[in-house]
């Protein structure tokens, strides 16, 4: 990777990125602590959320179920607030190093969660919020998270690549897993659009909202085709990943996931907005598509526990790059649960709930190290501490 910090290094921290200017921990006052407040701690956001989501979808069902998937989304919408909250401080009181993250290849990819974090919250209200506000809030939060969400990812998907090669001087050995970050977010855009076909005017509205969908998604694959070989190039030529970044192996899996949750998700709507035969076309891509994907998907599952395992014999420990362990394989969970729709296999209903528990475990473990984290002041240096 590139010779600047990396968000999870010291424990998480997004460590200061020189920008000529020394730092003083007085600068900022009350919100001195936003100065190392990165990017990347929207994956959190993103990972809570998807425990809602993806819990609102499983094929099989029990007492409470609906209610500890309502509470997710609630968490997850209440850290999206202060999240927001706290990187609006840190764009008004530490716009140097704001700046600056945007200049280092390290961070800049991570933009790409905020856009997935406001969809990811937006489609958890729709699915599972609604049981708490109501229907018309729930399309309206929705909505205007949507919304955002979609601008702030082609926006990403488009400036970050740019910066990326022109602006960041990378070079051959450089590429990591992180670098999927911000093309995926369309594609994140593109699985949630369909929940609010339904509440559009029948007709141009919602073939405009679906199509536009399906352009996001071959927008955010024809991009992952073109970056995940040079990201695998780099596993098998080397240098090796530092340890701490063992974990992106796993974002591999979310435009993989995502990509056949959008498919499945086509073919569920596509029969009540566009015409013969196409609606049928969506509902045969589901299958077609989403199953050697899916075959892809748990290969690369395999490789990538494989890694971290050896990763933590060989001394990896906690960072946020764990939170790498939540989204995408919850999109894996989203993609399984199409699949046993459209297919009725009861084999993708089993792959389904293994990978839940999967899911659950992860958050669990990755939200306390979090909290713990917090708590000892290792993640965010205290107002006083250097990073």
């Amino acid at each position: 990777m590139a010779s600047r910090p990396f968000p999870g290094e010291r424990g998480g921290v997004v460590t200061e990125v020189r920008s000529g200017v020394p730092f003083r921990p007085e600068e900022g006052g009350r919100a001195a602590f936003a100065r190392h407040l990165g990017p990347n701690w929207y994956a959190s956001v993103m990972g809570t959320a998807i425990v809602a989501t993806a819990g609102a979808g499983l094929p099989l069902s029990f007492p409470g179920l609906r209610t500890v998937c309502s509470l997710f989304w609630a968490l997850s919408a209440v850290m999206l607030a202060v999240l927001l909250s706290a990187r609006a401080a840190h764009w008004r009181h530490h716009g140097d190093q704001a700046r600056a993250h945007l200049l280092d290849p390290a961070v800049a990819p991570f933009y790409g969660c905020l856009a997935m974090a406001l969809l990811a919250v937006g489609g958890g209200t729709m699915l599972v919020g609604k049981d708490w506000i109501g229907l018309r809030a729930a399309i309206a939060v929705d909505a205007v998270l949507f919304t955002a969400g979609t601008v702030i990812g082609l926006a990403s998907a488009v400036a970050i690549p740019y910066l990326m090669a022109v602006g960041h001087g990378l070079r051959p050995g450089n590429a990591s897993p992180v670098w999927l970050l911000p093309i995926v977010a369309p594609l994140v855009s593109a699985s949630l659009g369909p929940l609010l076909l339904p509440h559009l005017p029948t007709g141009q509205w919602q073939e405009a909202l679906l199509l536009g969908c399906y352009g996001m998604f071959g927008l955010s694959m024809m991009a992952t085709f073109v970056m995940l070989p040079v990201v695998f190039a780099r596993l098998l030529t080397g240098p090796r990943l530092p340890l701490f970044l063992v974990p992106t192996l796993f974002l591999v899996l979310g435009p993989l996931g995502q990509s056949v949750t959008a498919v499945n998700q086509f073919g569920d709507v596509a029969p009540h907005v566009v015409r013969a035969p196409y609606d049928q076309g969506f509902g045969m891509l589901a299958v077609l598509y989403g199953v050697p994907v899916t075959g892809f998907a748990l290969l690369w599952l395999v490789l990538a526990s494989v890694a971290v395992v050896r990763a933590w014999r060989q001394g990896m420990r906690f960072a946020m790059t764990w939170w790498a362990f939540t989204f995408p394989v919850g999109t894996c969970v989203t993609g399984t649960e199409g699949l046993a729709r459209h297919t009725g296999l009861h084999a993708f209903e089993w792959l389904t709930v293994a990978l839940y528990v999967f899911l659950l475990a992860a958050w669990a473990v990755t939200a306390c190290l979090t909290l713990r984290g917090l708590l000892r002041g290792t993640l965010l240096p205290r107002s006083g501490d250097r990073p």
